[in-house]
């Protein structure tokens, strides 16, 4: 029986590999860079290097999970490929579930089920692109606020990585925030945080200095500033990048304190942006 059963297991993994070019969406999205990157925010050859990391992930998962056409007597699923390419597409543009499900023919709570799971396989098979060492330098840290939380967003010039931290309540303050990060624990004299002058007081957190009270600020201080906002130019680059994302730059829908939900998303998006970095790197900060 357990042989008959891995049998089976095989030959439906063959037949979800051998729908992966055919089936729509992606068949009709893989026909030009253009449309693969208006739909999925990824150039098809990115789309492909995400499927390699989480093929077999998604190969099980649709092992065990047939999909079905609400209104067809055939058995018709998902394949891999496309479970990838419309989580991708839900990410970018953050359509309702209703009307992804209305555009693929599927039922609401099918669509409901599987936009989850595939952001816990992105989020458990795209590797990290960086090690504990590489986390001691070049970090310039700034807060943004979303749907009324916080996440911490730092990004490392010299390797062009995003991190983020947990989501926060918007109430929280950005010492706070900064605090729990767990950044303070890599700066010291030579590796110092870029920051907005939210974080006055913070040590090793370097900040614009604040127009002393009835005077204007010294040319010193102005050239200091000019700096300092130059490199937090980048950072707000990134932040505007994230955003692009519409799950993250819109009005958020999910329940708003699943705290651990919105930081995978936040983690997902941020990974697929360190993918786009790669090819489209920020100016880098020499001042």
């Amino acid at each position: 029986l357990e042989e008959e059963k891995q049998q089976k297991m095989e030959e439906k993994q063959q037949q979800f590999q051998a729908l992966d070019d055919k089936q729509r969406p992606w068949s009709a999205w893989s026909r030009t860079n253009e449309s693969c990157v208006q739909h999925t925010g990824h150039d098809i050859e990115q789309v492909q290097e995400l499927y390699s990391m989480c093929e077999q992930p998604l190969i099980n998962y649709c092992s065990h999970k047939n999909y079905r056409h609400t209104n067809s007597t055939t058995t018709s699923y998902l394949s891999p490929m496309n479970l990838l390419a419309v989580t991708l597409w839900y990410l970018k543009h953050y359509h309702s579930e209703r009307y992804i499900a209305t555009e693929l023919n599927l039922g609401r709570s099918t669509v409901n089920y599987l936009l989850p799971e595939v952001v816990d396989i992105l989020h458990s098979s795209i590797p990290e692109p960086y090690d504990s060492t590489q986390r001691k330098a070049y970090y310039h840290a700034k807060s943004s606020r979303n749907y009324a939380l916080k996440v911490q967003v730092a990004c490392d010039f010299h390797y062009r990585i995003v991190h983020v931290s947990e989501c926060y309540k918007g109430s929280v303050h950005d010492i706070t925030v900064l605090r729990d990060s767990g950044l303070l624990e890599h700066v010291n004299d030579s590796v110092q945080i870029i920051a907005d002058k939210g974080y006055i007081g913070e040590e090793y957190v370097v900040t614009p200095r604040k127009k002393p009270r009835g005077r204007e600020l010294s040319d010193e201080d102005k050239s200091f500033n000019r700096d300092i906002n130059s490199a937090r130019a980048a950072i707000e680059n990134i932040n505007q990048r994230l955003k692009t994302y519409a799950i993250l730059g819109s009005v958020y829908r999910g329940a708003i304190d699943d705290f651990h939900k919105i930081t995978k998303i936040v983690q997902v998006v941020s990974a697929l942006c360190n993918m786009n970095l790669n090819k489209h790197p920020i100016r880098k900060y020499t001042t």
